[in-house]
């Protein structure tokens, strides 16, 4: 699961309005790695979910947890998603959130189930 490519919209608007301070002089010219570098993230972070493992990708890197390293999901401040691992080691999952557990419980192929609230 990846970023939307339409969170690209706002990056061009961005690149849009750095240009002319950037035109300004050569230097003022670095700015336009901000969108670059916004590009980037919305293009790279995101999570792949197969048979053997899940696997997180950042920027910069990725990390990828068995599903027999796994010993639960826990939610976070902002309804974010972490990985618990069997060793007490936590992984951020970069863009799923508490409303994506039952998809990533589909994806797991039945390795973990989401509890469903109490009945009224």
């Amino acid at each position: 699961m990846r970023l939307s490519r339409v969170a690209l919209v706002p990056v061009v608007f961005l690149a849009v309005c750095v240009l002319p301070f950037a035109a300004a002089s050569p230097w003022a010219a670095l700015v336009l790695l901000l969108p670059l570098a916004a590009a980037v993230w919305v293009l790279r972070v995101g999570v792949d979910v197969d048979d053997e493992a899940i696997t997180t990708r950042g920027v910069l890197g990725q990390r990828r947890v068995a599903w027999d390293d796994l010993a639960g999901i826990r939610v976070v401040r902002n309804a974010r998603l972490r990985l618990v691992t069997r060793g007490g080691g936590e992984v951020r999952l970069p863009v799923l959130r508490a409303r994506d557990l039952p998809r990533l419980a589909g994806w797991s192929g039945g390795r973990f189930e989401v509890p469903q609230p109490p009945a009224a």
